[in-house]
């Protein structure tokens, strides 16, 4: 079955419901969560550079609905996985928390404004903070993983701490497997005593260094907390 053809499993006016098949704990405060399509052969259907809405409780049983971005790609078909980070209080970090393996999350999509299409400039800036890695992640897994798609992306990445960089496995793979279409830079505002990336906040030092000169076949993404 060719997934170019597949009709995707998302529906943008109504939620529907994904079982939940695997939850994995990466850090203290970070998990993947894998959920199941309904077939084996299904695609989530979501538009390179698009989030989905996922609807669930807080503490106080109240409804939330807040976008997220998966990490997976419709080339990987049956299924889809979310990295999440979940704060102390945040409403739908209550909700992730709680799941269990064989629970459903209510996914509405897709959404948002941006939608990637292949070549559609010679290069990538991108500047991320935090959980804002996650579209990052898809716009550039994406771009890497299509052999006729030549755009170069250089990623600009904040954390306060080591232990808070999401992806970190998966974006150095990257770019050891794609050093000349791929370069990450990531700055940290505690860094470890032994530290080569940027530290502090992301300045205007940094960009010019580490992403491409503006140009009219150039685009800047950025997404995450304010400082």
């Amino acid at each position: 079955m060719d997934v170019l053809f597949s009709v995707g499993c998302l529906d943008a006016e109504n939620f529907k419901e994904f079982k939940l098949v695997q939850k994995r704990q990466i850090s203290h405060n970070v998990a993947k969560f894998k959920f199941a399509l309904p077939t084996p052969t299904s695609v989530l259907g979501l538009p390179i550079g698009q989030h989905i809405s996922c609807r669930g409780q807080d503490a106080t049983g109240e409804e939330v609905i807040k976008p997220y971005t998966p990490t997976t790609l419709d080339s990987d078909i049956g299924y889809f996985e979310l990295v999440i980070k979940m704060y102390p209080q945040g409403r739908m970090s209550h909700h992730f928390r709680e799941m269990k393996v064989g629970d459903y999350m209510s996914v509405k999509g897709p959404k948002g404004r941006f939608k990637y299409q292949p070549g559609q400039v010679r290069a990538f800036g991108m500047i991320a903070g935090g959980s804002g890695i996650t579209p990052m992640f898809q716009v550039t897994r994406a771009i890497l993983e299509n052999p006729n798609d030549n755009t170069k992306v250089h990623l600009i990445y904040a954390n306060v701490t080591y232990d808070d960089i999401l992806l970190l496995e998966e974006l150095d793979n990257m770019a050891k497997n794609y050093p000349d279409r791929f370069k990450i830079y990531y700055v940290l505002n505690q860094p470890p005593e032994v530290w080569d990336g940027g530290v502090g906040f992301v300045s205007k030092e940094m960009i010019q260094a580490h992403c491409p000169a503006p140009a009219a076949d150039i685009q800047v993404l950025r997404c995450g907390p304010p400082p």
